[in-house]
């Protein structure tokens, strides 16, 4: 094997370098650059979100030693931490927010399809907040005198990955973000927490010809108007299946009949309320439906354990930016990965598989073959051939 061909290199391989360079045209980004380019931004950024690096001198110290191996990525001689700097806070983090959406569109044609027989896309929507320090981020303040972000996500179940994303100032209400952020398909469902109870919000989602999935919030008023035809179905769990309207100022937004589902779970030994205006699925399965959003939570915990999206290189608003939309990035790309390649464990596995040996002589599949003695290993007659993006 050359010397030069490092699982790095080959990672780097897997992304739509084309894609890239059309992005950066349209933004003109390369425009005046002399030292360092944006796709050579974007590959230092790759490099310290998979070795967890933390500051731009242990970047700039990290290119040095690997001096030998990272001029045959096409990288500079020297990556002086000062030009990475200006580069993250004057290069437009749109540039990057669209290599995510080109990633993602890659990825919708391997990932699997969900567990449910209903064929209707079906879709988690969720926030989570970083917070940030007032006196470094200066922009990102919020009331009480403290700083943060808030990041609103949007989960396809259909294809087990993030699919939209979007930004805001951390005190911003998860709902409002919702109606102004969020573009809503017909025939898909739409799950999300109680923080998300809204007649608005519900009779948006009703016009667009969608459906939603949601528990109870307390306090809403309501009157039972009926019963649903399967109202009761003790062996699954469903203690009742009633027809409600909403009361007071919520039935002036939202006037039309909802479905109440009351749902004893055995595991926890507690009984939950569910609305939804999804009238012909049965009510087991709406509480299912309900009980997948587990995995939006898993995937909020997986981010904030393995990506750097807490601790930031530089302190300006496009800096932070530019590195949730790069981290989003490795997270599609580790995605992509994992099913070209019928990867058989999780991403945490393969984020550190590839983290150990980043700088090796090893190609990527020779890195999906290690560990042999673990169950389930990737045989070679189940390697596919890694197709660069085009």
């Amino acid at each position: 094997m050359s010397h030069y061909n490092t699982l790095f290199s080959s990672l780097l391989l897997q992304l739509p370098r084309h894609s890239f360079e059309t992005i950066v045209k349209q933004h003109g980004a390369d425009r005046y650059a002399k030292k360092l380019s944006t796709w050579n931004q974007f590959t230092a950024l790759l490099y310290v979100q998979i070795s967890g690096l933390e500051s731009p001198r242990e970047i700039e110290s990290a290119f040095s030693v690997q001096n030998l191996r990272t001029y045959h990525l096409g990288l500079p001689s020297k990556i002086c931490r000062n030009t990475l700097s200006n580069a993250n806070a004057k290069r437009d983090w749109h540039i990057y927010e669209g290599m995510f959406y080109k990633l993602l569109a890659r990825c919708r044609d391997l990932t699997p399809k969900h567990k449910f027989k209903f064929p209707n896309p079906l879709y988690s929507i969720d926030a989570t907040t970083s917070r940030l320090c007032l006196s470094v981020f200066p922009w990102s303040r919020i009331k009480h005198k403290k700083g943060a972000i808030k990041m609103h996500f949007q989960f396809d179940h259909s294809v087990d990955i993030l699919c939209f994303m979007v930004m805001t100032n951390g005190e911003k209400n998860d709902v409002v973000a919702a109606r102004a952020h969020f573009n809503l398909s017909r025939d898909s469902i739409y799950c999300f927490d109680r923080g998300y109870t809204d007649s608005k919000w519900f009779r948006r989602i009703s016009d667009s010809g969608a459906y939603f999935v949601t528990r109870l919030r307390e306090r809403v008023n309501y009157r039972i108007v009926g019963q649903h035809v399967s109202w009761k179905d003790p062996a699954k769990g469903v203690v009742s299946d009633d027809v409600i309207e909403l009361c007071g100022k919520m039935k002036e937004a939202y006037p039309r009949w909802l479905r109440l589902i009351r749902y004893y779970d055995k595991e926890h030994d507690m009984t939950f309320e569910f609305i939804t205006n999804q009238l012909k699925l049965p009510a087991r399965t709406i509480a299912d439906i309900y009980k997948s959003r587990w995995q939006i939570e898993a995937f909020f915990r997986w981010v904030k354990q393995n990506l750097k999206i807490k601790t930031f290189l530089g302190t300006s608003e496009n800096d932070v930016l530019t590195q949730i939309w790069s981290a989003m990035c490795y997270y599609l790309l580790l995605a992509y990965i994992k099913y070209q390649s019928r990867y058989a464990h999780s991403l945490y596995y393969l984020h550190q598989l590839i983290k150990a040996g980043l700088m090796e002589r090893l190609s990527l599949l020779d890195t999906l073959s290690l560990n042999q003695n673990r169950p389930n290993r990737i045989r070679d007659g189940d390697l596919q051939p890694f197709l660069p993006f085009a």
